[in-house]
């Protein structure tokens, strides 16, 4: 099942308008894999950082009071954004909110020191869409700069939110992105969701194209 463009903002609009942000599956109250990755680069606090479908993710927060001074968050669901938004107050006025939808929305060229993504590119389950996501990542990343993806792992749900992903291995993951971009390390993690089960996930940490 593939949904046009359309109809995925319309669920993912659904899902934000109508749920608790932490009462869906993904929700974590810190994203602590991803922040030790992150902390990991010794990025400088002015570096520029995007969140790729960060929605009302708490990883802004974190890198906000940890002195990072320039992020940016995308998400397809307006009202996902608007969570953050609110949750953050006057912090929020730091961050660089995007709407849009990660295959075709018009990002700065060449910008971004760090490209962070928890669970987008797995729900991309046609060949043409990975395509599309890695142009911009190619496009939008500094040349050498750092690339985070995390997807559900091999033995990770078949389904999230009612719809497909695809699931990888590091192998596999650093393959749809290419030899271009140079694998520097991957990890695993067990997330448990906020009623108690738990998720494999994959992360890869690549560098990319110089």
């Amino acid at each position: 099942m593939r949904l046009n463009m359309n109809k995925q903002q319309e669920h993912w609009e659904k899902v934000y308008q109508t749920k608790q942000p932490d009462s869906v599956s993904w929700f974590q109250e810190h994203a602590t894999r991803s922040l030790e990755i992150i902390r990991s680069i010794g990025a400088p606090s002015d570096g520029q950082i995007i969140d790729v479908g960060g929605g009302a993710s708490t990883l802004v927060d974190d890198l906000l009071i940890g002195g990072f001074k320039h992020m940016s968050v995308l998400d397809l669901s307006a009202s996902a954004l608007e969570v953050a938004r609110k949750r953050l107050g006057p912090l929020g006025q730091n961050v660089t909110w995007i709407a849009g939808d990660i295959r075709n929305v018009d990002l700065p060229a060449q910008t971004y020191d760090i490209w962070h993504d928890r669970a987008v590119f797995h729900f991309l389950t046609e060949p043409a869409d990975r395509m599309a996501y890695v142009r911009q990542v190619i496009r939008a990343v500094k040349p050498g700069g750092d690339v985070i993806v995390a997807t559900f792992a091999p033995d990770g749900p078949e389904k999230c939110s009612g719809l497909p992903v695809v699931r990888y291995g590091p192998d596999q993951l650093h393959g749809e992105f290419g030899p271009a971009f140079e694998l520097l390390e991957h990890t695993s993690e067990e997330h448990k969701t906020p009623w108690g089960s738990v998720q494999h996930f994959v992360y890869c940490h690549c560098l990319a194209p110089h």
